[in-house]
């Protein structure tokens, strides 16, 4: 294999899964419900990969696309994101069993196009990545038997991200237009701020609504909460956490360009301050918990921008570091929902009444995911939110840590809910199906996993944070 060859060994490896499933589905798609379980294993299979491509680094496709630490920690992540989904997604009561082998090329496809994004360093480059990533969701979200609240999470999940494609479209164009070039270090080297660079600085911000989006931060987060609650349980997982690992390092790349006091910096701290309180209230009043974690997910969008705005490596690391917690935290909340959920319904709070004494190990796993949300020692979300937060302090942003803080205790409330719920003595609703016995120990096997994953990282964080920080130290230099 040559050189170059070697930089694109995880994308392959994917790309090599998705052609799989194709064949399958092409070959036999009566009989892909019963052979799509080496799917979760192939998943293990490309962190492997990933892990193994960690010391190359490299530049392919003439200078456009990089291989550093950076992109080979965001695509072990997307691996692994995958693999925990695909697991989660194997059993789904409202997915036809004929659609099955090509419900999960597409997800192997979108997460294609997150390896690529992680690697693009040239801004048509990550344009096309983003929209490599998202075209397969947008056939993914209605895949819910003939459910019409299904159907329209998928119509407003095309439309919100049309728009928010064209706003990112033209304002690449109006960065072409101010700058003369699309490379980021060059563009690292160019004024960004209002007074001297008006047109690249508008474009700036029109370019990084795309991002916004997929992050969900206020005020891009309209579609999140109806896509959750319309989408299946399993496809809800999927779209709820790999797209944000996009997101994520798109925006570490773009941090160059985000110097701390510089206009845009302060609106995107503003945008996080609202997104936190907008989230987190509307977080209080819900009733169905895939909702629920829809508007969770507006809040932690707004934590995540405390790393981008400190512009330190501190920074960075800390927002790429929260980005794979989230990723773990909501996947094993996600993991209680769908294995609660049996006839893959919608699953409201109330549903969740007595479960510890259902399924002990499932309300341990799902006390876990909450406390991790809201970020309760000694779990990594703890962590992930104190290296935001001590990030940010000391650069100029005090007011928006200490804001962190505030909201933090609001999202107490509607947190540990789910915990009070579930450990309340009160039995379950009287139509919600029991728990199946053959599925419940593979199911609790997992669950455990994750837990004591998330527990692991809370408790020693520091090879993955030092990974990270070593990727935000060598993009800043």
């Amino acid at each position: 294999m040559s050189a170059s060859a070697a930089l694109f060994v995880p994308e392959l490896a994917l790309l090599g899964v998705a052609g799989a499933l194709f064949l399958q589905s092409v070959a036999a798609p009566e009989r892909a419900a019963a052979r799509v379980a080496w799917v979760p294993a192939a998943g293990l299979a490309c962190v492997l990969v990933s892990l193994a491509c960690v010391g190359k680094s490299g530049t392919l496709f003439w200078g456009s696309y990089q291989v550093d630490p950076l992109s080979q920690y965001f695509k072990a992540a997307v691996a692994l994101g995958f693999a925990i989904a695909t697991l989660n997604a194997r059993i789904q009561p409202t997915l036809d069993s004929r659609r099955v082998s090509d419900y999960f090329l597409l997800l192997a496809l979108c997460c294609f196009g997150l390896m690529v994004l992680s690697s693009a360093v040239e801004l048509v480059t990550v344009y096309l990545a983003l929209e490599i990533s998202s075209y397969p969701l947008y056939a993914v979200i209605p895949l819910r038997g003939q459910d019409r609240q299904a159907a329209e999470a998928g119509i407003k999940y095309i439309l919100f991200g049309a728009a928010a494609t064209a706003v990112s479209l033209f304002g690449l164009s109006l960065i072409i237009a101010g700058h003369n070039t699309t490379y980021l270090q060059e563009l690292a080297g160019r004024p960004w701020s209002f007074a001297e660079a008006p047109l690249g600085v508008v474009g700036l911000a029109m370019f990084l609504a795309g991002f916004l989006y997929k992050l969900a931060l206020f005020p891009f987060h309209f579609w999140c909460p109806d896509l959750y609650e319309g989408a299946s349980n399993e496809t809800a997982a999927f779209a709820a956490t790999l797209p944000k690992l996009g997101a994520v390092v798109a925006l570490v790349r773009l941090a160059s360009l985000l110097k701390p006091g510089l206009e845009i910096t302060t609106l995107l701290a503003l945008l996080a301050a609202a997104s936190m309180l907008y989230g987190n209230l509307a977080g209080l009043v819900q009733k169905d918990v895939k909702r629920l974690l829809g508007y969770s997910s507006v809040s932690h969008a707004g934590y995540v921008i405390l790393g981008f705005v400190s512009g330190t490596p501190q920074g960075l690391a800390a927002a790429a570091f929260y980005s794979l917690v989230y990723v773990l935290m909501n996947l094993t909340a996600f993991w209680v929902v769908s294995s609660v959920s049996v006839d893959g319904r919608n699953v409201a709070l109330e549903d969740l009444r007595g479960l510890h004494k259902r399924s002990p190990a499932l309300a341990f796993t799902l006390a876990v995911a909450a406390f991790s949300l809201v970020g309760l020692p000694p779990t990594a979300g703890f962590i992930g939110k104190l290296f935001l937060l001590t990030s940010a302090w000391g650069h100029g942003y005090n007011w928006l840590v200490v804001w962190g803080c505030v909201n933090t205790a609001i999202a107490i409330f509607y947190y540990l809910n789910l915990v009070r719920y579930a450990y309340t003595s009160d039995a379950a609703p009287a139509d919600l199906p029991e728990l199946p016995a053959a599925f419940r120990p593979r199911s609790l096997a997992w669950a455990g996993v994750l837990s004591a994953t998330i527990l692991l990282l809370g408790i020693y964080p520091n090879p993955i944070f030092q990974w990270t920080l070593v990727a935000g130290t060598r993009l800043l230099q």
